[in-house]
């Protein structure tokens, strides 16, 4: 049976219930700085980029001027929340432990901050050394770039069209395409909403899945499967 050369799993809203938690401390700094905005419209339209990026997207949209400070802010205020609430979404670590070809996270947040949540949430040990923060890229460039992606691949001497990567926002189903990846999108999180799965297949993800149980027997469906 074919097997991939690599999976790679986005952290934020795939491995760990975090994008809702964050998305409502978002919500409320902006709201505070002038633009009223829930954490589910954060979720629908910005999950998966940083508050960097969705803080000057709503600034083009708004013509409200943010201050630069409101982005140490959030760190502070998002790291405290993850440290004392953060959970592994339900069936992520037999998911991960049945993935027997090499695996790593790309992300964008801090690798710190990845490391810390996977840690409580005892993840870490299945990705050692092999957790990719798209801010330390050699590009620095986040998702959804698709240079954290490509960057993993090569570290990890996969070929990119033999890559499977799960997603749970456009943005990163968008860089990892860009990538030349196939992309298995994920809506089991807190933040996913009505809509979600198909928004996920219109960016560019083959299949969509709810449950980590699935996640097996997709990549062995999808892997018999290609355009080559």
């Amino acid at each position: 049976m074919p097997q991939p050369d690599l999976v790679i799993f986005d952290c934020d809203g795939v491995l760990v219930d975090s994008e809702i938690i964050a998305a409502r401390v978002d919500a409320e700094l902006l709201t505070l700085a002038g633009y009223e905005i829930s954490a589910e419209e954060i979720s629908e339209s910005y999950a998966g980029l940083t508050f960097k990026d969705i803080m000057l997207r709503v600034e083009e949209k708004s013509r409200i001027p943010f201050q630069a400070s409101l982005i140490d802010r959030e760190e502070q205020l998002v790291d405290r929340k993850l440290r004392s609430d953060v959970r592994a979404i339900d069936g992520a670590r037999e998911a991960v432990a049945a993935v027997t070809v090499p695996r790593c996270v790309c992300s964008n947040s801090r690798s710190e901050r990845i490391e810390f949540m996977l840690e409580k949430v005892h993840l870490l040990p299945f990705f050692a050394d092999r957790i990719f923060s798209a801010m330390e890229t050699p590009t620095g460039k986040t998702k959804p770039a698709p240079d954290v992606f490509l960057f993993a691949a090569e570290k990890l001497n996969a070929n990119p069209a033999n890559t499977f990567v799960i997603e749970d926002s456009v943005h990163g189903v968008h860089g990892a395409r860009a990538a030349g990846m196939r992309v298995i999108g994920f809506t089991g999180a807190a933040h996913s909403y009505p809509g979600h799965a198909d928004v996920l297949t219109e960016a560019g993800a083959e299949t969509v899945i709810r449950r980590w149980a699935e996640l097996k027997s997709v990549i062995a469906a999808l892997s018999e499967w290609s355009d080559a």
